[in-house]
């Protein structure tokens, strides 16, 4: 998760904590019912399929499916599933090819940027296909 690539380019640490984070419900309205991909550095990092109930399915590239669900906190969205790691809080904001996201904490500066967006349900692997 480092800077996240967009159309005009990279976008500084800077740039990214200078940009208005979406509220918990406008990221409802956005992600609620799509199933985006991600990359990190213009490389596929994983994919996430927004649920209703602000529930969640995420897989990194390649790996099995993990359910969670999500939360606002002050103006981060967190993430929480079921292996119990401890919460992944994000900025999530509009950028000019879709959602951008820097990780909490991260010093370097950690984003990922929307590449790819679909209303079909994410392709699991491993033992809990199709669920």
């Amino acid at each position: 998760m480092i800077l996240g690539l967009c159309a005009t380019g990279f976008l500084s640490a800077s740039a990214m904590a200078a940009a208005p984070a979406m509220t918990a419900e406008e990221f409802d309205h956005y992600a609620t019912g799509k199933t985006l991909t991600y990359a990190q550095d213009g490389v596929i990092f994983g994919t996430e399929q927004y649920l209703p109930g602000r529930r969640v399915r995420w897989a990194f590239t390649g790996d099995q499916c993990q359910i969670g669900h999500w939360y606002p906190m002050g103006e981060l969205i967190c993430f929480e599933y079921e292996a119990g790691d401890a919460p992944q809080c994000w900025k999530f904001w509009k950028g000019e090819t879709g959602l951008m996201a820097q990780f909490e904490g991260d010093p370097a500066g950690t984003a990922l940027s929307e590449v790819r967006q679909t209303d079909g349900p994410l392709s699991c692997t491993g033992p809990d296909v199709g669920v």
